[in-house]
């Protein structure tokens, strides 16, 4: 095939990876280690018309390049890499196959399935090979003006000490909102909305944790069940947003997004999938990396027609090799610098550190990122496990991170439903984990809070199923997890029980109050704060549809201005929000320590009382004063009660006045500024999360006595 780009290419540059446009024209640059041969294919604006093949005309070190002059933003364009297909090699190279540039940066045109995206003969061993060209039905990559006016938009740079994150999905979040302009729902243009952004700056958070917005594929099998891969982790390319959230189809409106969150004091994390790809196992398609040179970018077994999969997606990427490194460093990079997030939550992070097969915390991809001038200074949080050998990895990543915390939504979940031998770990999960993080970090915020994500049950469903009910995803309720720590208090679902109704409404904000006034960073999922259900699914992953859209039809006030208040105390009181776990050691002028805890006798705790199974009552004392450099000095008692009858507690008597109650689950409109007064000896009632803070207008004189003695967590 013949034609003036043909003709007009030049060797260009092999240093920037992708398609660069400087201005002048357009320079390619791709690696393959084992490719012999790189055809850059141009299409027509509709993406269905190949109008030239182009051989690029450079090879260095392995990166093949070439610079088309006059060549603009806009144009499409895949890629046809020729090489050995010897599968027991590790070898899938297929030319008949239009493949996606790793780099693209927006990637044009709905992927149609169809037989010929697969290297093999579908139906047939996957050794086979298939000549059908696949070219109409592929997606393809679309050169781009990276130019963005980003005007005075600054980075909020929230203190991780301070953050409060919101886990959510751009179209779940938006699409079925009614106050969101119905035009831009579902996407990020309405995710920028006033309406949007001012939930979100009345909520008091300070964060949005996006799903994955990468490019990703829906699955065959899904797509053949009229499902689709709504959560996203399944990833087609690491520098292209997912075209379903972009209403104008443009890297801009993602960036505009950003811009207007800012203007918010709203920081934007990205959920991102390094560990795997949508290519999966050896029967999957061949649509990028598979066919340029699957040998380097995938983990292959000693048969190496076979993958490593510590994902249980199919697949492993090579996270190893140095080219591999290099495009996910170019990847995190390129969404810091040109896209202005503020950090990464990493998918199966375990999958990352992995050296080439036991987890090693100085593994070249983690180091590299730890390392990294820009990446450093991000927000880098990691899901530590995955599910290889020795995949659970809490607490061994280094002090830079902070790591999801499973045993903290295990752990309160299992509290509040007032299971046995509680009280201990209710304690450590209060102070931070540090049994857990401490011999990496002295920083509270290396605990990652959570006690639903998008992965589990929502809190509506956590206190109203105690089993899962995931018939809509087609795989006869055996997907999902099942141990799940939930209650549904009487019955199973939606009820008009008025009793099971009011207590499903106090532990909702039970574990609420928990979470969100717990050392460390709190990540609340979207919708928790008004009772959004999924109808008992816990394992949404591919309905994209209401269930798995928020339900902002339903909405619960009481509960969503109770979630504010909590998020306003912990901002209020430094104690919360500290830098240093609280240990008991530091004390104010009065003798009184930063942290001290109570039985409902007003005693300290035995070892006797920490190990009592039957205990669900236990108070902390939190004394602000104890904290250096602080101006607030008060005083405050949280209070936490799993027993399902009322405890009598003795309230401590320790400098500074009497006590009044400021928060209070089972009395969700309590003005925090008045409070209500508490008598010495107080009545918790059942199921009950308080916080007591002491009169400030009252100061007797001080009792000259030793300190009680404290028992430390």
């Amino acid at each position: 095939m013949t034609g003036k780009r043909k003709d007009s290419i030049q060797k260009g540059s092999p240093d920037r990876r992708g398609a660069h446009w400087d201005g002048k024209g357009v320079n390619f640059a791709i690696f393959s280690e084992h490719a012999e041969k790189v055809e850059l294919c141009l299409f027509d604006e509709t993406g269905q018309i190949e109008l030239e093949r182009i051989e690029l005309p450079e090879k260095t070190d392995d990166v093949w390049h070439g610079y088309i002059p006059d060549m603009e933003p806009g144009q499409l364009y895949g890629y046809r890499v020729h090489g050995p297909y010897d599968p027991d090699n590790g070898h899938r190279f297929n030319p008949n196959k239009l493949l996606l540039d790793p780099y693209a940066k927006e990637i044009a045109g709905d992927l149609k399935w169809t037989d010929a995206h697969f290297g093999y003969e579908k139906g047939k061993d996957h050794k086979s090979f298939d000549t059908r060209d696949n070219a109409k039905e592929m997606v393809k990559a679309r050169v781009i003006d990276p130019s963005f006016d980003w005007g005075e938009s600054k980075a909020p740079k929230t203190p991780m000490s301070k953050s409060v994150i919101y886990e959510m999905h751009v179209k779940g979040f938006t699409m079925a909102n009614p106050d969101i302009p119905e035009d831009v729902r579902g996407t990020c243009a309405g995710l920028a909305s006033d309406e949007s952004i001012q939930y979100l700056k009345d909520l008091g958070v300070t964060a949005v944790e996006l799903l994955p917005m990468h490019a990703h594929l829906h699955d065959e099998r899904l797509h053949d069940q009229n499902l689709g891969n709504y959560w996203g982790y399944n990833t087609l390319g690491f520098f292209a947003p997912e075209g379903d959230y972009l209403q104008s189809g443009e890297i801009k409106e993602f960036k505009e997004m950003v811009k207007k969150l800012h203007e918010a004091g709203i920081e934007v994390i990205l959920d991102v999938v390094y560990n795997h790809t949508a290519e999966t196992h050896a029967e999957g398609p061949t649509m990028s990396m598979r066919g340029i040179d699957n040998a380097s970018y995938y983990r292959l077994k000693d048969d190496k027609s076979e993958y490593v999969d510590e994902t249980g997606c199919g697949n492993t990427v090579n996270v190893t090799h140095p080219e591999v490194i290099r495009m996910i460093m170019d990847s995190l990079r390129y969404w810091v610098e040109e896209c202005h997030v503020d950090g990464f939550r990493f998918d199966l992070a375990a999958t990352l550190g992995r050296n080439p097969e036991a987890f090693d915390q100085h593994a070249p991809l983690i180091k590299a990122i730890e390392d990294d001038p820009v990446l450093s200074k991000a927000k880098l949080i990691a899901e530590p496990w995955d599910i290889g050998m020795g995949g659970y990895q809490v607490g061994n990543f280094s002090d830079i991170w902070s790591e999801w915390n499973d045993q903290f939504r295990d752990d309160i979940r299992k509290f509040w439903k007032e299971d046995a031998d509680m009280i201990g770990k209710l304690a450590k999960r209060m102070t931070g984990s540090t049994e857990m993080f401490n011999h990496v970090s002295e920083k509270p915020q290396k605990s990652l809070n959570f006690v639903t994500a998008h992965d589990g049950f929502t809190m509506e469903d956590l206190v109203s199923y105690t089993a899962k009910h995931n018939w809509a995803n087609g795989e006869k309720n055996r997907d999902g997890h099942n141990g799940n720590h939930s209650r549904n208090h009487g019955v199973e679902g939606p009820t008009d029980n008025e009793e099971i109704n009011a207590l499903r409404k106090r532990q909702k904000r039970n574990i609420l109050a928990t979470l969100v006034l717990a050392q460390g960073v709190p990540m609340l999922l979207a919708g928790d704060e008004f009772g959004n259900s999924q109808e008992g699914n816990n394992n949404a992953y591919c309905q994209d549809n209401e269930i798995g859209w928020l339900n902002w039809d339903k909405q619960d006030d009481e509960l969503r201005g109770f979630v504010k208040k909590l998020i306003a105390l912990r901002q209020d009181y430094p104690v919360f929000t500290t830098e240093e776990h609280l240990h008991g050691e530091n004390h104010d002028q009065e003798g009184v320590a930063d942290l001290t805890w109570y039985t409902p006798s007003g005693d300290h705790p035995t070892t006797d009382d920490w190990h009592d199974g039957h205990a669900r009552c236990i108070g902390m004392l939190l004394n602000n004063g104890a904290l250096e450099g602080q101006d607030n000095k008060d005083k405050l008692f949280v209070l936490m009660n799993a027993h399902h009858g009322d405890v009598s507690f003795t309230l401590p008597d320790v400098p500074g006045g009497g006590w009044e109650v400021v928060l209070d689950s089972g009395d969700p409109f309590l003005d925090v500024d008045q409070g209500k007064d508490a008598d010495a000896e107080m009545t918790v009632t059942g199921h009950s999360f308080l916080v007591l803070r002491q009169k400030s207008e009252i100061v007797p004189e001080p009792k000259h006595k030793s300190s009680p003695r404290l028992f430390r967590r």
